[in-house]
């Protein structure tokens, strides 16, 4: 997993050097999709290309609350988690494609890394390496996954950055609480222009940090809800994607932070009237042979109606599309992940409420894009939220679309009332964090793709988090301190 030669180490010195840095960020992605990590000095960072840099082990322990949730200093802790137990170390090693400069932050480089054993070995509760473990299987059937992402999220003023409460030494509290803030705009008038000049100054903060980043930044939007917008990128391949959306998401915080704003990713921010934000996913396969997309149909199907997948996707893409349909339920709770994603889920809101797919229907989970032999053909997934750990969520659909895959299925005729009353229609997305969280235990092709290990490592701390949830007395303020501060 870690095919980093001794030249992809000597180019990433030299560009260390180049650069002139003084500090170097050695980030890391945990379950939650959070970048954490440690800053070295430009001259301890060049040792630490061969050696790692040295990292407690239990962050990857972590709930959203940041507590540990496995009890790492009693008996058993081994035999539970292989190669952990009483707050050991791990190893950091950079990942030398992923070098930055980091325009907000003066003299300061950045790299992202994942973590091993002392022994080398790759840990297997990283999400990092648990995509690639996901694009092996899927090379190994010819095969890779193109992304392209559209995701929405808020953005508000901070009403006095040098008052924060979270940074008040009387107000401190575990999760911090969240900061005061005002709107960037009114809302209610999609994609208005007006709006847009109104939020320009932090969206300028956004277009600028990305593109000084190098990611594939394609547009900003106003989106419909108060303080909502959206960024789209250009289409990669799944890996790629994944950092980018990793990168992106702290990138524009903390630049936003330094201009005066707040910006969060939570599903739903803890304020009346206000709007969900998702995460659609397109995605496409590549065939690794010819590059071309596998998803395409480029032979009409004789008899095939606008309800036959087969009208658009070829046969490969109707099996994929089968399997993203029969283990949605089980691939929620890594698409959706905290316990505020759940009220999104509402009919006629431009959110899926049940397990189906449409040709160009934003109401279905799946919309299916193109016409027939258009080499853009794609599937769009809708059930995403945007603070999903983009490396689960890639991967969940490799592990379901494989399903559909090797069992052949074909899915059932396209959705025509993707809100239907009718439950019977389809079945309905879990509503609930710990009804994902059930589904995901059970589901045969989580299972299988994720292995059992990980499936019980990573439900125990979402259990965690749902359980203190479930316990909050203020629900309204457990999502300000556990999301809207923190995500």
């Amino acid at each position: 997993m870690n095919a980093h030669t001794p030249a992809d180490r000597d180019a990433l010195a030299d560009a260390i050097r180049g650069s002139g840095v003084e500090l170097v960020r050695f980030a890391w992605c945990d379950a939650h999709g959070l970048l954490r990590g440690k800053t070295l000095t430009a001259t301890a960072a060049l040792a630490a290309l061969t050696s790692g840099v040295g990292m407690v082990s239990t962050l990857m322990l972590k709930d959203t609350s940041d507590r540990t949730a496995f009890k790492v200093f009693e008996p058993g802790i081994g035999e539970e988690l292989p190669g952990f137990g009483y707050a050991n170390n791990l190893l950091l090693h950079p990942i030398p494609r992923t070098w930055r400069v980091l325009p907000w932050a003066a003299s300061t480089g950045w790299v992202q890394c994942q973590p091993h054993f002392d022994d080398g070995r790759p840990v297997p509760y990283d999400t990092r390496t648990q995509l690639q473990r996901a694009l092996a299987a899927l090379a190994s059937q010819g095969l890779d996954l193109v992304c392209g992402l559209e995701v929405e999220f808020h953005i508000y003023r901070l009403c006095d950055p040098t008052v924060d409460p979270a940074l008040n030494p009387e107000h401190s509290a575990w999760p911090p609480p969240a900061p005061a803030v005002q709107l960037i705009h009114p809302g209610y008038m999609l994609l208005s222009e007006a709006w847009f000049d109104q939020a320009e100054a932090p969206l300028r903060v956004v277009q600028h940090t990305a593109q000084a980043l190098g990611l594939p930044l394609s547009s900003l939007e106003i989106e419909l809800g108060p303080s909502q917008v959206e960024a789209v990128f250009d289409a990669t391949d799944a890996l790629t994607a994944a950092d980018n959306m990793v990168l992106f998401r702290s990138a524009v915080r903390q630049a936003l932070r330094r201009a005066g704003y707040h910006a969060t990713f939570m599903c739903r921010p803890p304020f009346p009237n206000i709007m969900a934000s998702g995460w659609h996913l397109h995605q496409s396969l590549r065939d690794l042979q010819s590059g071309h997309n596998a998803l395409v149909r480029t032979a009409a199907l004789p008899g095939a109606d606008t309800t036959d997948a087969r009208a658009t996707l070829s046969d490969l893409g109707a099996h994929y599309l089968a399997g993203l349909l029969d283990h949605a339920q089980g691939m929620t709770v890594l698409c959706a992940p905290t316990a505020n994603a759940f009220g999104r889920f509402r009919p006629n809101a431009l959110a899926p409420q049940s397990i189906l797919w449409g040709h160009d229907n934003r109401g279905a989970m799946l919309r299916v894009i193109g016409p027939q032999g258009h080499p853009a053909t794609r599937i769009e997934n809708r059930l995403g939220e945007p603070t999903a750990n983009p490396y689960l969520y890639f991967a969940a659909q490799i592990h379901a679309g494989l399903s559909g895959l090797r069992s052949q299925r074909l899915p059932p005729p396209a959705s025509l009332a993707p809100y239907a009353d009718d439950p019977s229609a389809a079945p309905r997305i879990p509503s609930t964090l710990a009804a994902a969280l059930q589904a995901f235990a059970s589901d045969s092709a989580m299972q299988a793709g994720f292995g059992e290990d990980f499936v019980r490592y990573f439900s125990r701390l979402k259990h965690a988090e749902d359980a203190r949830h479930q316990a909050a007395e203020d629900k309204l303020e457990f999502d300000r301190r556990e999301y809207f501060a923190r995500y």
